[in-house]
């Protein structure tokens, strides 16, 4: 279990790096953006900012595992992880299906896998 969460906290990190420090041409494959696109201002401005949530998302899975037990840990996780749920599919509605699959389906599955471990 703490495997999966680790996973899709490390995976939250990578899309951080990729989000605020990737090149433009990666971010506008991974994205699905036009080049031309990612090139500007307010679209670097928008990955960064997309990055960050990204990054501390990866950070608080982390710290949840680190600092908390129990019950707390649990409903925290559980928390975060339906946050990713929820994100993935409303980006892979309005932007770019494989987001679901990338980031949503490893959420959900740790997710569900942790709701076996509480009953």
């Amino acid at each position: 279990m703490t495997i999966l969460i680790y996973f899709v906290a490390i995976e939250h990190l990578g899309i951080m790096g990729l989000e605020m420090f990737g090149s433009p041409e990666t971010q506008s494959k991974a994205f699905g953006m036009p080049l031309s696109f990612v090139h500007q201002a307010p679209a670097k401005a928008a990955l960064g900012n997309m990055g960050i949530y990204n990054g501390m998302l990866g950070v608080t899975l982390l710290l949840s595992q680190w600092l908390l037990t129990g019950q707390p840990r649990a409903i925290t996780t559980a928390l975060l992880l339906v946050y990713i749920v929820i994100v993935a599919i409303y980006g892979s509605l309005s932007v770019k299906k494989s987001i679901f699959w990338l980031q949503g389906m490893p959420a959900l599955v740790t997710f569900l896998v942790l709701l076996t471990q509480l009953v």
